[in-house]
């Protein structure tokens, strides 16, 4: 995973308490983990706008809403106001996602088999 911003970065460029409840070294982790998923490809020193990407990212990480559970996808939704009905229908095929489990993927991403791991270009002689 590469590293595109630090807590201090983070602390720079928002506000204080901009992590709200949230635990600051993991809200960045799960920052540079999305970034990294993504391929975002920075230099060094990591370019300006990718660290305030990051922080934004971090804050929103803080909240539990970058790396938060997901319920699988909605089909179909009834509900009956009198005698208490409700109903939901999902896609075919669709599951729910954990949170944890996503960061752990990205995490992993480059170490697995077509995860984008190294490239090269092949060129034809």
């Amino acid at each position: 995973m590469n590293e595109y911003i630090a807590v201090d970065d983070v602390d720079a460029l928002l506000p204080a308490g901009w992590e709200g409840t949230g635990d600051k070294a993991r809200a960045v982790l799960e920052a540079n983990a999305w970034l990294s998923a993504r391929g975002v490809m920075a230099s060094d020193p990591v370019e300006a706008d990718i660290k305030q990407a990051g922080a934004y990212l971090a804050q929103d990480a803080a909240t539990g809403s970058l790396y938060g559970d997901r319920d699988p996808a909605l089909k179909r939704k009834r509900v009956k106001a009198d005698t208490v009905e409700s109903e939901k229908e999902y896609q075919d095929g669709a599951t729910a996602s954990s949170g944890t489990l996503r960061l752990v993927n990205d995490l992993l991403r480059p170490y697995l088999m077509g995860g984008g791991g190294s490239t090269f270009a092949v060129r034809r002689a």
